[in-house]
């Protein structure tokens, strides 16, 4: 296969022709038995080097009864091997600071230094090295080419330049790309209105953010007169949230934009966290097994679920030599299957992305929910004002639901805020199941993120108060 090596060594003036569909055509279109014999003989060679170099992994394997010399298929990987949760590694940092045992290369050949935010907790420090940045800027300009993006597009990288790992592994691969990077961020005040102008100024090919932000950017251009379907933008491809392969918020964001919307992203941990992501042909999102092994396993057993099942992914670097995560636990559910892809590519495939955190989903009366199903129910609704909060109480047997939903102007100004409440009643019955109380309150009145949305509230208080004022209401 084309630069098939650990650790990987990649030209980074190739460019495939133009014309071509991808970027490694061998690697993306082989047969997947061949390719799987090939990412066994990876993971043997990932196996031995970070038993050699990382305590964390010798200690865990150890402990589990495995060696590395026992990995003889991939039946092996899946049943001798321990996966590992962020709480070993939060362990693992605090135990041995500040990147943790799992750091595979001397600390003073670290590149980049990123992490999570640390509000539930101690933070986890992302290290990697130089090498490894250079391999992600490569998995993700091949990504992005696979999602028709071309040499001298323009990109406008819409989110937080900070920690977080998004933003800098978008702008990275779309450097190797040899695209036109407009790093405009997000996150201070006034900027969502001066990007909208730089937007309209500069029409982008392609925009990356979170759903969540692109779809509160519709709002504040038209606040400030302007069109989002102006800025030309053609592709627009999403992390950070649920919500890209989602059909009611995935259709929105394109109507409104007039672009095509691709799902992306998997864990800031497996940076090139594009290792799922859609295709200019093919929705939902691939699994780039080549770039990261993916498995959909079940959550309590982490036994590999069949293709058409549930199940959170769990994922392996394959060319990682920083820190290299293997048999990380995601957290998350999805949904994979196996078939023909439209883009040709021989990958699994999660065909409604990512549906949100396992530990999110909270029960109605006995109902499953998660946030992204309201978040798409609202968003089909003509008046939805663009917001919402889900607000949980768990005081009694089963949890409550309690919605507090913006409108739009339209429908304050003509008077149709009760006409609404019912619409959202009705469609909630319909998607969910279940029935539940709504608020609806004035446009902008809650507040808006320039970065992930957080609309789940689990408030007793919150509860209550709000289910008094819908009380007295209706008296």
């Amino acid at each position: 296969m084309e630069s098939w090596s650990f650790p990987p060594r990649y030209d980074n003036s190739y460019f495939p022709d133009p014309a071509s569909r991808y970027w490694f055509g061998r690697r993306e279109t082989m047969p997947a038995a061949e390719r799987e014999q090939a990412i066994l003989q990876r993971l043997q060679t990932v196996f031995a080097y970070a038993y050699e170099h990382a305590p964390f992994y010798r200690r865990k394997w150890d402990e589990a009864g495995f060696h590395p010399g026992q990995l003889k298929s991939l039946e092996d990987f899946e049943n001798k091997v321990p996966v590992v949760q962020k709480k070993d590694l939060r362990e693992a940092q605090s135990r041995c600071p500040p990147f943790g045992d799992y750091l595979c290369i001397p600390e003073q050949d670290v590149f980049h230094i990123h992490g999570t935010s640390g509000t539930t907790g101690r933070p986890t420090a992302f290290a990697i090295g130089r090498d490894d940045w250079n391999a992600i800027a490569n998995a993700h300009a091949r990504i992005m080419w696979g999602m028709g993006l071309r040499p001298g597009d323009t990109i406008c990288v819409a989110a937080v330049f900070s920690l977080y790992m998004g933003s800098w592994g978008a702008l990275a691969g779309g450097e190797r790309l040899g695209a036109k990077c407009f790093p405009f961020g997000a996150g201070a005040t006034g900027m969502s209105a001066r990007c909208v102008q730089w937007l309209d100024m500069i029409k982008p090919t392609a925009f990356y953010g979170t759903p969540t932000y692109a779809l509160h950017l519709a709002q504040v251009a038209a606040e400030e007169r302007l069109n989002p379907r102006d800025f030309n933008i053609k592709i627009m491809f999403f992390s950070g949230e649920p919500g890209a392969s989602i059909p009611g918020v995935r259709d929105k964001i394109a109507e409104i934009y007039g672009a095509q919307v691709i799902d992306s992203g998997s864990m800031a941990e497996m940076s090139p966290w594009m290792n799922v992501a859609g295709s200019r042909e093919t929705d939902g999102m691939l699994c780039w097994q080549d770039v990261i092994y993916t498995e959909v396993c079940d959550p309590k057993t982490m036994r590999r679920v069949p293709y058409g099942s549930r199940g959170t992914p769990v994922y392996t670097h394959l060319e990682r030599t920083s820190q290299p995560m293997i048999r990380l636990v995601s957290g998350d559910l999805s949904l994979w299957t196996n078939g023909e892809n439209p883009c040709g590519r021989t990958y699994p495939r999660l065909p409604h992305g990512i549906f949100g955190r396992i530990d999110d989903m909270f029960t109605i009366r006995g109902e499953n929910v998660y946030p992204s199903e309201i978040d798409a129910a609202l968003n089909e609704l003509p008046n939805y004002g663009g917001e919402h909060r889900i607000i949980i109480s768990r005081e009694a047997t089963m949890d409550e639901l309690l919605l507090r939903v913006e409108a739009d102007a339209g429908a304050f100004a003509r008077g149709e805020t009760e006409r609404f409440r019912g619409e959202i009643e009705r469609k909630l019955q319909r998607v969910l199941g279940l029935r539940t109380l709504i608020e609806v309150v004035e446009p902008k009145s809650i507040p808006r993120t320039d970065f992930k949305a957080r609309r789940v509230i689990d408030d007793r208080a919150v509860f209550r108060d709000m289910h008094a004022q819908i009380e007295g209401a209706k008296t």
